[in-house]
């Protein structure tokens, strides 16, 4: 992390954005003109401070949205759990009412056997969801691309 004090590329002392108070310590000549080399060097110096400070922003974002995304995932989950239970006592709701009238016995077969159903119909769906599932072609195509880039040859058209 940066201090108070530390003055980026992008902030100055003077107020002025951009610019940077560099008074006696400049590395320019005499006569004001700074060489190629100085100038590339302070480009250098000034992209490398914006890409840390960039990268430093990006893990501090991260990190919140993980906190975030983590409460979230617990209040589901908790949620779930909720859902399961009022299933549960309405399916014992269901077999008492049926009990009263067909039997305890054959209430409970009534309940499991409609739970099968429904189980059935959601590992039929999920199933034929997950043959639509395709994965990353593309990402996949470029990755196997990047070699050759690299190397410089041409891609081949086949």
């Amino acid at each position: 992390m940066s201090s108070a004090s530390d003055t980026g590329p992008w902030t100055s002392t003077t107020g002025v954005p951009g610019a940077e108070d560099r008074g006696a310590a400049s590395s320019a000549p005499q006569g004001g003109q700074a060489s190629v080399g100085e100038l590339f060097a302070e480009v250098t110096r000034d992209i490398s401070t914006l890409l840390r400070q960039e990268v430093e922003l990006a893990k501090a974002e991260t990190a919140a949205s993980a906190r975030r995304a983590g409460k979230g995932a617990g209040m589901l989950a908790g949620a779930g759990v909720a859902g399961h239970m009022v299933l549960l006592f309405l399916s014992v709701a269901l077999w008492w009412a049926l009990g009263t009238q067909i039997g305890n016995g054959w209430s409970a077969l009534v309940v499991a056997a409609l739970w099968a159903v429904v189980a059935a119909v959601l590992a039929a769906v999920g199933r034929s969801e997950m043959k639509k599932v395709k994965g990353m072609p593309e990402t996949v195509d470029s990755v196997k691309k990047i070699p050759n880039a690299l190397q410089g040859h041409e891609e081949k058209n086949s």
